[in-house]
């Protein structure tokens, strides 16, 4: 049986206690960090399975946190909070979390929400995981495939496709991460393009133009799919 890593952020240590000693009990392997310069140095000794992660810390806060872990690992983020205004729900999924669950929370809803995000990141096969490519090297994306090594894309007909450099960092990032929802702010910081502003249009009009190459029908876009309040997932054949 696989013992997942959990690290617990939150400056007030009666909850990290709590929290600790009931995953504990549930079999997860519990560590915690008190501030945002705690949490840096222990994702420096051991990366973990999922960070649970305060919002309201002092000093960083857990947003800024939410989008380091986000630009620098590829883990699960579960947001806590005592504020249970849809707004804080919505930044911390901007930024890159998986989930988000408010103060006083139930242990046993906790753990259910952990096994869901634990599940979803298993499913998909962990760390590196990329959509499987054909005996060309080519990954299926809609009606086209794309070429990893040579940077093309090609229809049905296999005929190549223009398309941008930004495009194909687009279509990379999604290859690389399957079945997972990806916030504006992630794909942000997986194509590293810092050109970008999450909160602005720009990402949506980039993958508005992909849909009209990769999907048979654009309007009803079933590749990459929008999550709403979150961002964009591909699902590949």
């Amino acid at each position: 049986m696989t013992r997942y890593q959990v690290l617990v952020v939150d400056d007030d240590p009666d909850v990290c206690d709590l929290i600790r000693d009931y995953l504990s009990d549930k079999g997860y392997i519990v560590s915690v960090a008190h501030s945002g310069t705690d949490m840096r140095s222990r994702l420096q000794q051991a990366t973990p399975d999922l960070i649970l992660l305060d919002v309201g810390l002092p000093g960083e806060d857990g947003l800024s946190l939410a989008r380091y872990a986000r630009e620098h690992l590829d883990i699960a983020v579960i947001m806590v909070s005592g504020a249970g205004e849809a707004i804080d729900r919505i930044l911390g999924l901007e930024v890159g979390a998986d989930d988000y669950i408010t103060k006083p929370f139930d242990p046993r809803e906790l753990v259910a929400r952990i096994k869901t995000v634990l599940r979803r990141y298993q499913g998909r096969g962990g760390d590196g995981e990329v959509a499987t490519a054909d005996t060309n090297g080519r990954v299926r994306i809609g009606h086209c495939s794309l070429d990893m090594t040579r940077y093309q894309l090609f229809d049905g007909q296999g005929q190549e496709i223009p398309m941008t450099t930004m495009e194909f960092e687009l279509l990379r990032t999604f290859v690389e991460h399957p079945n997972r929802p990806l916030s504006r702010d992630q794909i942000l910081g997986l194509t590293q393009n810092r050109d970008w502003s999450p909160y602005d249009r720009s990402i949506d009009i980039r993958i508005a133009r992909l849909r009209k190459k990769v999907e048979p029908d654009p309007e009803n876009p079933r590749v990459i799919k929008t999550v709403r309040g979150v961002g964009y997932m591909f699902i590949p054949d």
